[in-house]
């Protein structure tokens, strides 16, 4: 099932009926197990069906994923849910418990600085974090609690704040389970995972349980050890005209990392692909929230959301890029700790207005405080003995918007919207003279046109002004902590505009098509380098692109989808060498999805996901090399309440990297640091099998 607004290539599943009309599709809805119906969206896909433009999206490039999706689409890493955003890849340099690298429309996100990622309209990107800007670890997510994942591209959106530049995802759980369910996943490389969750009635509402416990060594030389427990409890209870839900979220995890390794190490023959440089690399990370959602229908025309959440965070990290460039005989391993507590609420009151043309307003209020310990030090063995930066920070962000849609004709309809975001915040530097406060503060216009030429054939122009924040530590900093040179302190907001045209059709039966084109100007790819402890200034940037998803069903149990990117990104004011490092041109991605395949209860699903060249140094001397990866899933039931399903991992063993960069490393046996490529495989090909019980 899929909202036709979508026009993404990430369908996976369908339902087995057609529904042409408004109200056919609200039946739909009603019938999906575990999942309140999200105001605004009327449309559904069906496989074998003829497609119909419903529904009122502001833009091309937004979508809704719902659970049934999730569930046929293969996965090795929870991460790559995210894949399901036409164009997004998600790639790992280190252990499986960290953060995981993202690219989007010429991005390199680092691990989320320009992308915002939600759960449960709860925050995830970290700002002023230990390890990167923006850190957004999503590994604390259930895959199977996913009800629905939200997506749109740009910062065209009233209600989309920090980070969301490039994008942003809105992951929400399930209200309850329909029935009861215990899985296990047995895999090679030590594969070992149990999940398990139920619902049960509680007072005027339900209550569910569910938890998941993950084991995995790897295929490295250095067994991973990854120890992941995931836990939720929820409460939801819905009435007439409101819906309460009071959702608890745990999540603990530790992992030995083999991270990234020098390409001249593996030509020699010294070093396996599987090996590592330094073996105590790794980590621990927690997550620990509390967060209430009610949503009331204040009557016909009006309605009020209102979300409050307190979560505690954790991650202690330690990595070892260079080996013996800094320290010879100690080596270059550091410790990134990041310790906080953070507290937020997020409320909006929406109303139809009784004008001559049909008009909804939206006001908004968002903030978001963080209290923060983060440190930056240097270890041998993981046992630390030497301090770069140690910080206390305060901050928050303070945000408010009015959005007003306005349908001018049958045919013209236009959202404009204006957000105001103040970002204050405070360093307390507790080993120099980098302690400092300050604020800054944006508005945020964006306007979104949409223009319906025909019944299956409809236009949409966008533009906006989003931004990121960055870290309060380079905002602050006068002094570079290492070498004692003066820093000019960066601005704490950098401000990305972007335009884009698209267009949706569904004129050849049985298929949708978008095409969009984008240009996007960042002020300042201004980060703080987690692993430097400074600020490193790239300079204003630009980005271009064009982007294609195809939707084909030719059969009622068949569903083929594709979508292709090519964007292309430079610095700006910087003369020749103007590549942006790990800024990929080009990503394709190709899906079969073959449901219940004639009635026989057997269904298949078949994911490639290609990662084209990009720059490793801005004078695009070096580049990567593009990375395949095809995943496959087959499944059945057993009996009534037996399933089984089989996934196959790097179907064609490819041998590509994971990921790629380049920089100068030094190893025990050399004189001096060397440039070189360092890269981190892909996992080799893997075999999973998962047991399902449903109660």
């Amino acid at each position: 099932m899929k909202s036709t607004y979508l026009l993404s290539a990430a369908i996976a599943v369908a339902l087995p009926t057609h529904a042409q009309t408004n109200s056919d599709a609200d039946k739909v809805f009603e019938e999906m197990p575990g999942q309140s119906t999200q105001q605004g969206v009327r449309e559904i896909l069906v496989m074998g069906a003829d497609f119909d433009l419903q529904g009122d999206p502001e833009t091309a490039t937004e979508g809704v994923v719902y659970a049934q999706q999730l569930e046929l689409r293969p996965v090795s890493r929870t991460a790559e849910l995210l894949e399901f955003v036409p164009g997004m890849i998600a790639t790992q340099h280190s252990g499986e418990g960290k953060a995981n690298q993202y690219f989007v429309r010429g991005f390199n996100l680092d691990h989320g600085t320009d992308f915002a990622i939600s759960v449960d309209k709860m925050p995830v990107n970290t700002p002023s974090h230990g390890h990167g800007q923006g850190y957004a670890d999503i590994n604390f997510i259930i895959p199977e609690l996913v009800g629905t994942l939200r997506y749109r591209k740009g910062p065209y959106y009233a209600d989309a704040g920090n980070f969301a530049t490039a994008g942003s995802a809105e992951f929400v759980y399930l209200d309850s389970l329909d029935e009861g369910q215990i899985s296990l996943t047995l895999g090679e490389h030590d594969y070992r995972r149990l999940f398990a969750g139920e619902s049960f009635a509680v007072g005027d509402g339900q209550l569910t349980l569910a938890g998941a416990l993950t084991d995995y060594d790897g295929p490295w030389n250095l067994d991973q050890d990854l120890e992941k427990r995931n836990a939720m409890i929820k409460y939801h209870e819905a009435g007439e005209d409101h819906s309460l839900s009071i959702t608890g979220l745990a999540y603990d995890n530790s992992w030995d990392a083999t991270d990234q390794i020098p390409l001249r190490a593996v030509e020699n023959g010294t070093l396996s692909i599987w090996g590592n440089i330094d073996p105590t690399a790794g980590g621990e990370s927690r997550r620990n929230s509390l967060s209430m959602d009610f949503d009331s229908q204040l009557d016909s025309r009006s309605r009020w959301q209102f979300t409050a959440y307190l979560m505690d965070y954790a991650l202690d990290l330690y990595s070892n890029f260079t080996y013996f460039d800094a320290d010879p005989v100690r080596g270059d391993q550091f410790q990134q700790t990041d310790s906080r507590r953070v507290a937020g609420i997020d409320t909006q009151y929406e109303r139809d207005l009784e004008t001559r043309l049909p008009t909804t307003v939206r006001f908004g209020f968002q903030h978001r405080y963080d209290d923060i310990h983060v440190g930056l030090h240097l270890s041998e063995q993981r046992q630390r003995y030497a301090s770069t930066r140690d910080d206390y920070i305060e901050q928050s962000l303070t945000s408010a918007y009015a959005a007003v849609d306005t349908r001018w004709t049958s045919k013209l309809r236009t959202v404009a919207s204006l957000r105001t975001d103040h970002y204050r915040f405070r360093v307390d530097d507790l080993l120099g003279t980098n302690s400092g406060e300050g604020n800054d503060a944006l508005l945020n216009p964006r306007l979104n046109v949409i223009y319906t030429l025909t019944d299956d054939f409809e236009t949409y122009l966008s533009a906006g002004q989003g931004y990121h924040s960055n870290d309060a530590r380079g905002a602050t900093t006068r002094t570079d902590p290492v070498l004692g040179d003066p820093t000019t302190p960066v601005d704490p907001l950098a401000t990305a505009r972007s335009y884009e045209v698209g267009m949706r059709s569904t004129i050849i039966p049985r298929t949708q098509i978008t095409l969009t084109a984008f240009r996007l100007k960042l002020s300042s790819e201004l980060i703080y380098v987690g692993d430097a402890g400074n600020t490193e200034a790239l300079s204003p940037s630009e980005r271009e692109g064009v982007e294609i998803d195809i939707l084909y069903s030719p059969l009622d149990w068949l569903l083929i989808d594709a979508d292709a990117t090519w964007t292309d990104a430079s610095l700006k004011n910087v003369g020749p060498d103007d590549s942006i490092p790990n800024a990929v041109k080009n990503t394709v991605s190709l899906g079969v999805i073959a449901d219940n395949i004639r009635d026989s209860g057997w269904s298949a699903g078949l994911r490639l996901r290609y990662l084209g060249s990009a720059p490793l140094i801005e004078d695009n001397s070096v580049r990567t090399d593009p990375t395949t990866l095809v995943n496959a899933q087959l499944s059945t039931r057993l009996t009534d309440n037996i399933s089984l399903d089989v996934e196959l991992l790097n179907l064609l063993d490819s041998r590509d990297s994971d990921i790629t960069y380049y920089y100068a490393s030094r190893l025990p046996n050399e004189a001096q640091a060397v440039e070189d490529i360092h890269f981190h495989p892909a996992e080799p090909r893997s075999l999973r099998a998962t047991i399902t019980a449903r109660f």
